[in-house]
Parts: structure tokens; C-alpha cells; sequence
């Protein structure tokens, strides 16, 4: 169509007023597109059927206003009332959620409120009868069956995001007048051709740890070709270049196999641009997408205002070779009901994806999350890796949660490597006070010491001298974070005075290598991980690379990990060496037993999807706002710098972004509600918009130690 015709029914029009589109063109886009991200995990019929019906209620004369400038109005309830009719529950689902997110199944009783089940039996919605004038459904449509709630609950959020991606898409392209640029990026061959140049050189290694970590690397380029699509798991001992022989298997593995790009899920924000460097260093920029969490736009139901699809339009869909992004994006989008947060999800089909420090996944939705793992190797053709030098005992969990999945080594003696790579001696002090601690600190060269609270960190660092010292903490923010972190390496490798005070936050892949070690008492993954940043390239002799854990005197193990040290006691009582294989599954198997099963699955999301959560069937928003990888009421405040002068400035006058919010996540400081509470009565941070805080004395954040837990009011207790 090229002008405006009152005989046709439109879907969108152009922001000059000039451009239609009509609704058949609309279902029509989005149905071979939805069909065509579907078609990996088998679901193209379902998909193409909900693209077809996603926005028949456009047919009504009220939602024809509503392009005119007209009230709002309801257009998605249509479409789902006749899937449901069609006996298409997955589709209606998908179909009711398009825009306003996935509902809440409900129950039969329903007759009022946002549940599926109420939308099904709403009768005032406007006539879109028209619809069958022109749009012609396929005659029949098969379902796909899956033996449990959980299961078809998660079909349903995958089809519901081929849905979303495919109206977002065809969208945006009718409203730019044709398709958005994209692509630049190689496909998985080049890249692999890519890291095989770059580690050519490395073959021809003169030591034998080099040696060592090239067979670790051959392997991983072997087993990617040899290996069958499935779950690994790759236990590679600190110091073995696991990181970059992960990349290796993924390659190969996507390769042989058809994989379609490759998903790195890290831990925490702290570590993720190191490695994003490193990838981007091998791959090339353009290949490469780091996705933080961040603000997702939201489209809210029968908006269609050009802001608000432009909004919605620039989150990302994942559709990249390489993807580096964190497991609370990960985890929290796969049980996510938003378009915003799911509209990548169907991109994971056929996809490799590698779980870096898998021990840390949070215990509190361990279960979920091995499910979700299981879900997607199961029915989405995903490869999956387990990567870690501390290898979780999930075995029995995969077991149950995804039968027919066998966890396979990637690597072919790891208890070999863990002989081979044994840097460090671990010894138990016993307990200190912390003045005890500091003199001891003072006296080495170059020492690291990890603690379990921020405020322990901060007073020790002001008790050790100056030159050298560092503290590492969330209480700086991570522009600072990655400043202290090239002095402290640049000292370390000039043999300068570096002592360095830090929370766990150095243990999970920091790259960092310090003759000597303490840690304060924890779980013993927390342990070996400190280990795994002394004596990393084994240039001491072992005995005198030594770990010591101690307790403080006066200073209980926090509650949240008070377990976690209980089981790690237990397994130094009945090993000589913890750090061998057999100690750390011991140390995991007897954690999650003491844990027990609901502690595995705090929010009983699985039992949720498998019977009703509160009386709702398949409770996809309820599940959603109750999923959390890391519970956390706290809150982020923004430290004015001359570097973030004028983001700051933009966000004073209310044109938060995307954008802006991701430039000015280097500057924020994570508080609780007391730490909050304490810098608000002192006049010292300011509310923007009802959400974000701005630290308005500076005098109270020091470049060197982070934000001050002490104010005029009080004292407010971190940990």
C-alpha cells in the first residue's frame, strides 16, 4: 500500500503519517518470521499460527481510532480467545502476553483480573470479526506434549519469545521503512579459524606448565569435534588457561555440530569485561555482545506510540555469534514474563552455552536453574558446559530433574591435573583478632586477604601501610574497582609492595597471582578459590605458597554462609587434601544435604509449574516476580565523578536510557536499606524520578577504599 485506504484495516502507521501497514501484512511478517525461530526446537506450526492470531483484535473499529489518536484498547485478549478455542493453550498464552507479559494460567473460578483464564471468558472486548474476512488460518495445528508442568511451562515462554521477536522485528522494520542494519559478524568457522591463529603460537611451549595447559587445550579442540552434543563439564584447576580452552570446545563443538553461536554465563559483573576482553581480543569486536542486566523496556498492553517501540525495539535479542553475559541475565530471563527480558530466549535453540564458576550458583534456586540447564538440552538441541575448578556435585540433581542426561568430562584425567597444578598449601591459623591479622599482613611483600564483610576490609586496609595497600570491595564502584586492579597487577609483577584486602568478589576469575594468601573462614569453594590467586603461574616452590584460614576473633561467620563453612570444617576433618577432587565433591553433596530440597528450591518454583502457586495453573508473572538468582532489597547510588559529569546531568533532567544507565553502571555502589537509610539522614544522596540515588557529599566515597559505611547518624553494618 502506498497511501491510506479506508477499506483496509491497519496495523501501524508510519511516524509521518504517510506509511500503512496493514494488519495482514503485519500477521503475515511476524508469522513467517515466529515460524522460522521456531523451527530449531520444532515448533514452527505453533508459532506461525500465534503470529497469524497475535493481533486479529487490530481488526476492531476501536483499535482503527486508536490510530487516529483514539483511546486505548485491548487487542491481544482476541486473539487468545481464539486460540484457546483451537484448543492452543500455549499459543493463547503467548498470544495473551505479547505486550503486557505472560499471565498467570488462573483457575477455573476466574471470571475477573489478568489471569489467562479470566482473559478467556472476557466478553467486553470490541468487535474484530473482520478478521475472518481476510486472514486464513492453517486447518489444522499440532501441539507439542511434554511430561510435566515445568516442562510445557517452559515450551510456552520459548514460543512466546519467538512471538515477540518476530512482531518486534517486523515492526521495526515497517517503521524504518525496511529492515534495520544487522549482521556484520562471522559465522561460528571463521571464528574458530580466528582462535586456531591465535593460539598457533603456543604449541611450541618451552616449560611444563605451558605444556600442560596445551594439552588441556587440545583437548578441548578434540572433544568439541568427537563429543556428542550434551551436558559436559569442564574441571580445569586454576591456572590451566580454561577460559580460552572453553572457547576451544564451544568452537569446535558448534562446528561439528550446527550450533548456531556460542553463550558465555558469568557469575558476576565484576569479572564479565575481563573476559569480554579476551574474547574480543581473539574474535574480533564485532562478534563479541556483552549484555549486562540492566533497565528492559517495557511495552504495556495497546501502547503503539513511536517511543515506546523504539524503547522496546532496542533491547537486544541475542542474535550474535558471541554472547558474554551475566547468570542473573541468564537465569532471571529464562523464568523472566516480559517480551523485554524473553525475546531472546528462542535464540538459545541449537546454541552452546558455558557456565563459568558454575559453584556459584546460588543454592536458594540451584534446582530451577538445573532444571532450566535440563530443559534446554533436552528439547532445544543446547550443548551445555560446566566450567569450574570447583566442580559442583550436580550430577544427582540431573538426574532427577533432566532424566536421560549423563554429564560427561571434558577433560580425561582431572585428578592428574589437580596433582599437576597443586601451587599451594592450605593451613588452618585458627582465630586472630584483627589487629593480629593487620600486623601480619604488614609484614609480607606482597600478600592477598579475602574477608567475608566489607566493613572487616575497610579497617584493615587502614591499618597496613600505605604504600601498596589496596582494598577491593562493592563498596567501589567499577570504574575504581578496574583502576586498583591494573596497579595492583602492575605491582605484582614488578615485584613491588602489594597487599591487597578484598571481599570474595577477587575470588571468581580475577586474574591475579600473589605468593601467599589468607582467607577468612568460609565455604570451601570460597576457599580454593582464594587459592586459585596464589601462586598462580607456580613461580614459588609450593611449601612456601601458602593459604592460611583463620576466623576473627569476635566476628561469627555471616548467617548467609554459615552452612557453607559447617560442611567445609567437616571436610577438612576427613581429608588431608581438600583441594582434590573426591574432598570437593564430598564438601557439595554434604551442603546440599544439609541444605535440603526446598532450600535448593527457596521460592518452590518447580513445584509452582508442576502443580499451581497459590491456586494459579502454570503462574508464569507470579514465578516471575518471585524469581530472583540473588535475593537483594538493595539499591544503587550513583558517584559524581568529572568522567560521568554530564551522564549524570542527562539523568538530573529525566532522560534516563538504556544507554545511559549501562555508561553509568561503572560509577554505582551497591547499598542496603540501613547503609541507605543512614547516608538519606545525613543529607548525603538525593532521589532522582522516585528510583535513583545520587551521592550528593562526595567527601563520603574515598577512590581508594569506596563508600563510607560510617555517617554523622550512625553506623550501618554490611556484609
Amino acid at each position: 500500500m502506498n497511501s491510506m485506504d479506508e477499506s483496509y484495516r491497519l496495523a501501524h502507521v508510519s511516524e509521518d503519517g504517510l506509511r500503512p501497514q496493514t494488519i495482514l501484512e503485519h500477521l503475515n511478517g511476524t508469522a513467517n518470521l515466529a515460524a522460522g525461530f521456531a523451527e530449531p526446537f520444532g515448533a514452527a506450526a505453533q508459532a506461525y499460527l500465534a503470529g497469524m492470531l497475535h493481533d486479529i483484535g487490530k481488526y476492531s473499529d476501536a483499535f482503527q481510532k486508536r490510530l487516529a489518536g483514539g483511546e486505548k484498547t485491548d487487542h491481544s485478549t482476541a486473539g487468545a480467545q481464539e486460540a484457546f478455542s483451537m484448543r492452543q493453550l500455549e499459543v493463547a498464552f503467548a498470544v495473551a502476553g505479547h505486550h503486557g507479559g505472560l499471565p498467570d494460567g488462573g483457575a477455573k473460578s476466574d471470571k475477573e483480573g489478568a489471569t489467562l483464564l479470566a482473559r478467556i471468558k472476557k466478553t467486553a472486548i470490541p468487535d474484530y470479526s473482520e478478521w475472518k474476512k481476510e486472514v486464513k488460518l492453517p486447518d489444522e495445528t499440532e501441539r507439542k506434549h511434554f511430561p510435566d508442568g515445568f516442562s510445557t511451562a517452559f515450551y510456552t515462554r520459548m514460543l512466546y519469545s519467538c512471538l515477540v521477536d518476530a512482531d518486534y522485528l517486523d515492526t521495526e522494520t515497517f517503521m524504518n521503512g525496511g529492515p534495520a542494519p544487522r549482521g556484520g559478524t562471522q559465522p561460528p568457522e571463521q571464528l574458530l579459524r580466528r582462535l586456531q591463529e591465535y593460539v598457533a603460537p603456543w604449541w611450541d611451549a618451552k616449560n611444563e606448565l605451558n605444556k600442560k595447559r596445551c594439552e588441556i587445550l587440545r583437548a578441548c579442540f578434540e572433544k568439541g569435534v568427537t563429543e556428542q552434543p550434551g551436558l559436559f563439564t569442564l574441571t580445569v584447576p586454576t591456572g590451566g588457561g580454561k577460559t580460552v580452552s572453553s572457547l576451544a570446545f564451544s568452537l569446535s563443538h558448534a562446528v561439528a555440530h550446527g550450533k548456531r553461536r556460542i553463550v558465555y554465563v558469568i557469575p558476576y559483573t565484576s569479572i564479565i569485561d575481563q573476559t569480554a576482553e579476551v574474547f574480543t581480543n581473539i574474535l574480533g569486536e564485532e562478534n563479541v555482545l556483552e549484555h549486562h542486566s540492566g533497565s528492559d523496556a517495557v511495552m504495556e498492553e495497546s501502547q503503539s506510540d513511536p517511543d515506546t517501540y523504539r524503547k522496546v525495539l532496542a533491547t537486544e535479542n541475542w542474535d550474535a555469534p558471541v554472547i558474554v553475559t551475566t547468570a542473573v541475565q541468564f537465569f532471571e530471563s529464562l523464568f523472566a514474563n516480559r517480551s523485554s527480558r524473553c525475546r531472546k530466549l528462542h535464540n538459545l535453540a541449537d546454541s552452546m552455552i558455558v557456565f563459568d564458576e558454575a559453584q556459584t550458583l546460588p543454592l536458594a534456586c540451584l534446582r530451577p536453574c538445573v532444571a532450566a540447564i535440563g530443559q534446554l538440552v533436552r528439547y532445544y538441541g543446547a550443548s551445555a558446559v560446566l566450567c569450574t575448578a570447583t566442580q559442583p556435585a550436580l550430577e544427582p540433581l540431573f538426574r532427577e530433574l533432566a532424566p536421560g542426561l549423563t554429564l560427561r568430562e571434558i577433560c580425561n584425567d582431572t585428578a592428574d591435573l589437580y596433582h599437576f597444578f597443586h601451587r599451594t598449601n592450605l593451613r588452618n591459623e585458627g582465630e586472630l583478632t584483627e589487629e593480629q591479622l593487620a600486623e601480619k599482613l604488614g609484614q609480607a611483600q606482597q600478600v592477598l586477604c579475602v574477608v567475608n564483610r566489607r566493613a572487616t576490609a575497610q579497617r584493615l586496609y587502614s591499618s597496613l601501610p600505605a604504600d601498596g595497600s589496596y582494598c577491593l570491595t562493592t563498596l567501589l564502584c567499577a570504574a575504581d574497582r578496574k583502576r586498583l586492579l591494573r596497579e595492583i597487577r602492575t605491582r605484582l609483577q614488578k615485584g613491588l609492595p602489594c597487599r591487597v584486602v578484598s571481599t570474595s568478589l577477587i575470588e571468581a576469575g580475577v586474574d591475579v597471582d600473589f605468593p601467599v594468601a589468607w582467607r577468612e573462614e568460609a565455604g570451601l569453594d570460597s576457599v580454593l578459590q582464594t587459592a586459585g590467586r596464589c601462586n598462580r603461574e607456580g613461580k614459588h616452590p609450593v611449601a612456601d605458597s601458602v593459604v592460611t584460614v583463620f576466623r576473627l576473633s569476635g566476628q561469627p561467620v555471616p548467617q548467609i554462609i554459615r552452612q557453607n563453612a559447617d560442611a567445609a570444617r567437616s571436610v577438612w576433618r576427613n581429608f588431608e587434601d581438600v583441594s582434590q577432587p573426591q574432598a570437593i565433591e564430598a564438601y557439595f553433596s554434604l551442603l546440599y544435604a544439609v541444605k535440603g530440597e526446598d532450600a535448593l528450591d527457596q521460592k518452590q518454583i518447580l513445584k509452582g509449574f508442576n502443580e499451581t502457586m497459590e491456586g494459579r495453573m502454570l503462574p508464569f508473572a507470579t514465578a516471575a516476580e518471585r524469581f530472583h538468582l540473588i535475593e537483594s532489597c538493595a539499591v544503587t547510588v550513583y558517584i559524581p565523578t568529572e568522567e560521568n559529569r554530564e551522564l549524570l546531568a542527562a539523568l538530573w533532567e529525566g532522560n534516563g536510557s538504556r544507554s545511559l544507565y549501562r555508561k553509568l553502571g561503572q560509577y554505582g555502589v551497591t547499598v542496603y536499606p540501613e547503609h541507605l537509610a543512614a547516608l538519606h539522614a545525613a543529607g548525603a544522596v538525593e532521589m532522582l524520578d522516585g528510583e535513583d540515588w545520587v551521592l550528593t557529599d562526595t567527601t563520603l566515597y574515598n577512590r581508594e577504599t569506596g563508600l563510607a559505611l560510617d555517617v554523622e547518624t550512625g553506623k550501618a553494618w554490611m556484609i
